[in-house]
């Protein structure tokens, strides 16, 4: 195997461990757990960085995982986004008791 075909498999497999790293800040996130997302910001500076270094016919074949990391960054984004409101705007008026 080349170095290049080697640093794409490389790239893969830094997206494969990104891709867990959000499924597993989502799961805790909905347990009411507390996430440090630094590792997440790290590993996707990398992949992003080593994709940006690689010839487009390299890349290429990575685009549907990045595109799926990234439909995954946006969902935990909306995760985060409806844990930072208030209990009082998570609840529906019917869960408050008072509507």
């Amino acid at each position: 195997m080349n170095t290049s075909a080697n640093a794409a498999n490389a790239t893969r497999e830094e997206l494969e461990k990104a891709t867990s790293l959000v499924g597993t800040a989502r799961r805790l996130l909905a347990k009411g757990t507390m996430v440090d997302l630094s590792a997440l910001e790290g590993k996707i500076r990398l992949v992003c960085t080593e994709i940006q270094a690689m010839d487009k016919s390299q890349g290429r074949p990575l685009m549907p995982a990045m595109e799926s990391l990234i439909a995954d960054l946006d969902r935990l984004a909306e995760a985060i986004l409806e844990r930072s409101k208030p209990l009082a705007d998570r609840l529906g008026p019917d869960d408050t008791g008072l509507g």
